[in-house]
């Protein structure tokens, strides 16, 4: 690993590359519609620039939240592997080290487990205490539970307690939380599609009234009071839209 590799902070997600451009596409497509169906003119989609920053804003921090989820899932195979390690005879630094065969094995060189434990590798290789290194995935991680893990590791550590024991009840503990979170996703996963549904619905009945009653908005078109009262119009069902989204999004 490079000495210039800098560990990425999951707070935040880089749309890149396609990824970013199909996000880019479909954020101008929202706002598309948005000036189409509420003002029928392409100048409105410029001054609707700011829903496509938005737009862009609200997705990253949904990709960001599920990565920190994956992130949880495959911390606690890392550390339910560490304690297998340990428990085979291996220091608790070599039990990491040991760690990134199984982890590969279940996601890939490239899953954010095993980016994370190389990060380690390379730190233990530059005499970067273990502590140090788990601290720095705690604050970048944005995770409560690696967080308190790395808290309970340092202090475990550094007053000798039972290593194995603390690595075999925080991974109980996660895993507990996921089981958890999945249930109430399962829960709750009707209610998002009726959201969804709910927010396509304004739109849907504006499409069937033009469709089939040519003419009858055009009174809400291209003069200053129609515009007033869609800007309004546009103004609540934003509201709308993100009161639905907080009420669907529940945290563990």
């Amino acid at each position: 690993m490079s000495k210039n590799y800098s560990p990425p902070d999951y707070g935040e997600y880089r749309l890149q590359g396609r990824e970013g451009m199909l996000y880019a596409l479909e954020g101008a497509a929202v706002v598309a519609m948005i000036g189409y169906f509420f003002y029928h003119s392409l100048v409105a989609c410029l001054c609707l620039t700011p829903v496509f920053f938005l737009f862009l804003k609200d997705k990253k921090k949904e990709l960001a939240k599920k990565q920190r989820q994956e992130l949880g899932i495959q911390f606690k195979d890392m550390v339910l592997s560490v304690a297998a390690n340990q428990k085979a005879g291996y220091s608790i630094e070599n039990a990491f080290r040991e760690s990134y065969r199984d982890m590969e094995m279940l996601y890939g060189a490239k899953g954010l487990i095993c980016v994370e434990i190389r990060y380690i590798m390379a730190g233990l290789e530059n005499n970067v205490v273990l502590e140090k290194l788990l601290y720095s995935l705690g604050m970048r991680s944005h995770e409560p539970d690696i967080m308190q893990f790395a808290d309970v590791f340092y202090i475990a550590k550094r007053s000798g307690g039972n290593m194995t024991d603390i690595l075999a009840k925080t991974a109980a503990v996660i895993e507990q939380k996921i089981e958890t979170d999945k249930e109430i996703q399962l829960m709750v996963s009707a209610k998002k599609m009726e959201q969804r549904i709910m927010n396509a619905v304004p739109f849907l009945i504006i499409l069937y009234v033009s469709s089939t009653s040519r003419g009858f908005f055009d009174v809400l078109y291209h003069n200053p009071v129609g515009v007033a009262v869609m800007t309004v119009c546009l103004g609540f069902y934003g509201a709308a839209y993100r009161l639905s989204k907080r009420i669907v999004e529940i945290e563990v």
